[in-house]
């Protein structure tokens, strides 16, 4: 039997928080064991706003294969060549952003996946096979069960059809984009808002409803993030690689010059 780990999908299986971290400005494969040992369980490739191209993406999603963590790749809204071309090299899911309706999201789940459940193209080689050709039917299927397929909501029309979109079969995480559905809901940047925890309320009301993960990604406040996790979200994006390195040096240089001269 042919098998693929997903470190993101198993933390979640497990009942666990999955702990990613935004890749959007480092451009070189060592990034994937730097978070593996920091602990994270996930990379979000971020190829709707960085420069990253998808030849660095295929090579820090090897990278990472190796090192035992995930790389989720966001693409363009309804970039599916792209996205397909991620999963083709390496990546073990997929993070759709701009999502709207039902329709939409099940013409994700359609291009993403391998018959019978879906229409995505085959290749064998696959980096997440070690670039072996097992049985196509066995390698299909467990790319199928294995990947993560993630949309996400990020305006108030999305929020309201949350309920339709996580019924939909083949999306596994619901994860809410706060920061853009602050600002489409006129109050950006106000993610702790009682209209945004209400939207949260949505989605978790949908996600338990219909078993799906729900995500939350653009909340970096500490206590913000452990309010939406108490409310039910598992799948957390919880910086990027930019903030996380200067927040550290705007650290290390308070400390540095608190000294006494």
């Amino acid at each position: 039997m042919v098998e693929i780990r997903n470190p993101a999908r198993e933390r979640l299986e497990a009942g666990e928080i999955s702990v990613g971290i935004g890749i959007r400005l480092a451009r070189s494969a060592d990034i994937a064991s730097m978070m593996k040992t920091a602990g994270m369980d996930w990379l979000f490739i971020d190829l709707e706003h960085g420069p990253l191209t998808l030849d660095q993406t295929a090579q820090i999603s090897c990278a990472a294969l190796s090192a035992g963590i995930s790389t989720l790749v966001r693409v363009p809204r309804g970039e599916m060549a792209m996205a397909t071309r991620a999963l083709d090299g390496g990546a073990l899911g997929i993070i759709m952003p701009q999502c709207e309706s039902a329709d939409e999201a099940r013409e994700i789940v359609d291009r993403l996946h391998y018959a019978p459940e879906g229409s995505r193209g085959v290749v064998g080689g696959l980096p997440q096979f070690g670039f072996a050709n097992p049985d196509m039917t066995s390698a299909m299927k467990a790319m199928n069960d294995t990947m993560l397929v993630i949309i996400m909501l990020e305006t108030p029309n999305a929020i309201a059809q949350a309920d339709e979109i996580a019924a939909v079969e083949g999306v596994d995480v619901v994860l809410i984009g706060t920061n853009d559905l602050s600002a489409a809901s006129g109050i950006p940047g106000q993610v702790g808002h009682e209209k945004i925890e209400a939207n949260y309320k949505t989605v978790a009301a949908a996600c338990e409803k219909h078993g799906k993960w729900m995500g939350m990604g653009g909340v970096p406040a500490p206590d913000l993030q452990e309010k939406y996790i108490s409310m039910g979200v598992r799948f957390v994006l919880s910086g990027q690689d930019m903030s996380v390195l200067i927040n550290a040096a705007a650290n290390t240089v308070e400390r540095v010059r608190s000294y006494k001269v």
